[in-house]
């Protein structure tokens, strides 16, 4: 049975739970017509139908996918919460980047045009 939205976010601890509802507010404040469901298991914003970013709360970090194909000052800056190919990974035991995840956002929506 696939989840729902509201009961995926009901089963992530408190902390996990700021920091997932924090990276939404960001979406939506970025593209307000935004729409989110779940998609693959994890929470996923859609713009004009095209699926734009996916997060995901873990125990002890949160997951945004995929990784922007950007330029090489904002890859750099990505380089130490890069897990993967098209993962980023920013562990809860460290303050999270909310202005480099805004700018992770901001590109995907430039690189779908």
């Amino acid at each position: 049975m696939p989840v729902a939205l509201e009961d995926y976010l009901a089963a992530l601890s408190p902390a996990v739970r700021t920091v997932v509802d924090e990276i939404r507010r960001i979406v939506l404040e970025e593209f307000p017509t935004a729409t989110e469901s779940i998609s693959y298991d994890i929470p996923t914003f859609s713009v004009a139908g095209k699926r734009l970013i996916h997060v995901a709360g873990w125990a002890r970090h949160v997951s945004i996918y995929p990784v922007p194909k950007s330029d090489a000052q904002l890859l750099g800056d990505l380089g130490p919460y890069l897990s993967g190919k098209g993962t980023l990974k920013f562990e809860l035991s460290t303050p999270i980047p909310y202005d480099l995840v805004r700018k992770v956002i901001r590109s995907l929506g430039d690189q779908r045009g």
